[in-house]
């Protein structure tokens, strides 16, 4: 995986913890602990530190433990980062961490070697040991680096990723879909447990019937609107327009109206009944409407796919937003690739997933209306990802494919070459999954799956890496790939 853009590291705040315990150096543990700051100050961290608690700057014991909690709570803090700098007080971090009900990453800087004498100053790994148990009495679910030098890249990458591990969390806490319109009638495969979604996750829909939407999109074409001319000019930037302009402006408006509708009932992400009531009311498709709204980072699903918006904002949350979403229809086997798979739809994929240049066309051969877009997606390996549930139980299916040729494709597509497609298909049949999947230009699988065990979802893969998933937090994945191939 590689590194994020340091900036966006800043949009989640983390508390800095550092831990000691008393038997062992506190001088040490103060050294180590300013070390480990200047780190997160390195990477560009934005973090909560705890110096001004007592004379150490370290938790250790229960005055500390309050004014910690407090001054954490107030700042609202996404993640908790325990490091552990000698041996550490167990029952003090893991008091602190069932308070705060974030994610929590451990960590603990290796060991020197003993002194001449025989003695050790901090006897850090063995403190891992003790808290990670004190953790799990109090059911507190926690992510934690290898026990390794401040400047080994295990800990650089680890930090990051975690920060990315609680933007996932973040995000999903904090989902608020705007659903427009009911799910069309022939497509039950969408259907989803609103009061569910509420009680399990916090999840809320906020729907709305079809003309609230349809009939401020006129209001805004009537009165003129001006945003409309800037948002036609925000198309042409990125694509050629081939419509007429009076449908260019729906389309544009159309944009306009979903995004004022997600914000005045405070969504981050919307879903709408596409058709085909849409068409006889309008005259349009909304995919292109859909597309500028992935683009702007607000994802708007097709067949009001409650679950699919939900996958696209995990998708993108783990890349901190470096990468936007294509969303897609899984379609139809490659005709002579026997592991390829089309991917595709009639213009839900943001315009920066674009390999060449997008197109307004005046039809799909789906629907013959203006509304859609088209282009090819990007080369690359994606991370595909699938929210999903029934009967109770919910699961996020993830994995990796890489892009490969195909035949071209009218509206938005890429084609996707998989390890074991029988193996995917296999997955998708048996469910709890649908057709409709959410795709990043990322490897995000790793961060996904340790999201997974914050937010009560059972992490499920379409390829058999769940061993390798669990290397990456722990070890060295490239190692681990590297001695696959030294064995084919």
């Amino acid at each position: 995986m590689s590194m994020t853009n340091y900036d966006s590291l800043k949009q989640i705040k983390i508390g800095f913890a550092p831990t000691r315990r008393n038997i062992f150096s506190a001088t040490a543990a103060i050294e180590f602990a300013n070390k480990t700051r200047e780190k997160l100050d390195e990477l560009g961290v934005n973090y909560v530190d705890i110096k001004e608690v007592n004379d150490d700057g370290l938790l250790y014991d229960d005055d500390g433990l309050e004014k910690i909690t407090e001054k954490f709570k107030k700042a609202k803090i996404d993640g908790l980062f325990i490091a552990n700098e000698n041996f550490g007080t167990e029952y003090e971090v893991a008091r602190l961490a069932a308070k705060l009900n974030v994610p929590v990453l451990l960590w603990g800087p290796k060991d020197e070697a003993p002194a001449p004498d025989g003695s050790r100053r901090r006897d850090t790994q063995c403190g891992l040991f003790a808290i990670g148990k004190v953790l799990r009495h109090f059911n507190v679910p926690f992510t934690y680096i290898k026990n390794s030098d401040i400047d080994d890249p295990a800990f650089s990458r680890g930090m990051i990723d975690f920060i990315k591990v609680c933007n996932v969390v973040k995000t999903f806490k904090n989902t608020r879909i705007l659903q427009i319109g009911t799910r069309p009638f022939d497509f039950w495969s969408v259907i989803v447990n609103e009061g569910e979604l509420l009680e399990k996750f916090g999840i809320q829909l906020s729907p709305i019937p079809l003309g609230e939407l349809t009939s401020y999109m006129y209001e805004l074409i009537d009165k003129k609107d001006s945003r409309i001319e800037e948002t036609k000019e925000t198309y042409r930037n990125w694509a050629d327009i081939k419509i007429k302009d009076e449908d260019f402006t729906k389309v544009a408006a159309l944009k306009l109206a979903m995004q004022d509708k997600m914000k005045e009932y405070g969504c981050n992400a919307g879903t709408i009944q596409c058709w085909t009531e849409l068409q006889r009311e309008i005259g349009i498709l909304p995919y292109a409407s859909e597309a500028l709204l992935q683009t702007e980072g607000m994802p708007v699903t097709c067949e009001t796919d409650i679950n699919g918006a939900i996958s696209e904002l995990l998708a993108e949350s783990a890349t901190l937003g470096d990468e936007r979403a294509i969303f897609a229809d899984v379609n139809c086997r490659h005709p002579e690739n026997e592991n390829g798979e089309l991917l595709q739809h009639l213009g839900t994929f943001a315009f920066q997933t674009a390999k060449n240049r997008p197109i307004l066309p005046p039809s799909h051969f789906v629907f013959d209306y203006p509304g859609s877009a088209a282009f090819e997606a990007k080369d690359g390996t994606y991370t595909l990802v699938r929210f999903d549930g029934d009967h109770g139980k919910y699961s996020m299916l993830i994995g990796n494919a890489k892009t490969c040729d195909g035949p071209y494709e009218q509206g938005t597509y890429a084609w996707f070459q998989f390890k074991d497609l029988n193996r995917f298909e296999a997955k998708y049949v048996y469910g709890p999954y649908i057709h409709h999947m959410a795709g990043v230009r990322a490897d995000v699988v790793p961060i996904l799956a340790e999201a997974c065990k914050y937010i009560n979802v059972s992490p499920d893969y379409y390829d058999p890496i769940k061993d390798k998933v669990a290397a990456y937090w722990y070890g060295d994945l490239d190692s681990i790939l590297d001695d696959e191939q030294k064995h084919k």
